[in-house]
C-alpha cells in the first residue's frame, strides 16, 4: 500500500536524501517542505499517512509542530529526526505525541523500518477505531 508522506526539515540536503531513500525503496509518495510553518496547512489540505519532521527548525521546532498537528489530526504518526539526540529529547517528543525519534546520522534501513512500523501502527489504530464504532452502533 502506497502512503502519502510529508517530510519537513530546514536542511534542503536532508529533504532530498529522505525523498530519495523513500522513493527508491518504497512506493510511497513524498511531499517535502523546508518551512515548518507550512505543515499545519498541508496536513489540513492533504491526505497524509505520516509526517517526518526535524526537531530543531527555525519558526517552529518539532515539539511545537507536534502540538499543532495534534490539534488538526490526532491519529497521524509523526517521526522526529534529530541531530541533537538524547534520551531526554526522545522521551519528550514521544510524550508529546511522536511515534518515534531517530537520531542523525541514521542508516537507510533504520528510517525505512520506522516508516513501515509507523504506517502499520496507523492501520491497526484505524481498524481498532472502526471496530469500536461498529460495537457502539449495535
Amino acid at each position: 500500500m502506497a502512503a502519502q508522506i510529508l517530510v519537513v526539515d530546514d536542511e534542503l540536503d536532508m529533504l532530498a536524501l529522505l525523498a530519495m531513500i523513500i522513493g527508491e525503496k518504497t512506493e510511497h509518495k513524498v511531499t517535502t517542505t523546508n518551512n515548518a510553518l507550512e505543515v499545519p496547512e498541508l496536513i489540513k489540505t492533504g491526505d497524509y499517512n505520516l509526517l517526518i519532521s526535524d526537531l530543531k527548525m527555525p519558526g517552529m521546532d518539532g515539539v511545537e509542530l507536534i502540538a499543532e498537528i495534534r490539534k488538526i489530526d490526532k491519529h497521524i504518526p509523526i517521526l522526529i529526526i534529530t541531530a541533537y539526540g538524547s534520551v531526554e529529547s526522545a522521551e519528550e517528543v514521544i510524550r508529546k505525541g511522536a511515534y518515534d525519534c531517530i537520531t542523525k546520522p541514521f542508516r537507510k534501513e533504520q528510517i525505512l523500518i520506522s516508516i513501515d512500523r509507523a504506517l502499520e501502527w496507523q492501520q491497526m489504530k484505524k481498524e481498532l477505531r472502526q471496530l469500536k464504532e461498529k460495537t457502539v452502533k449495535r
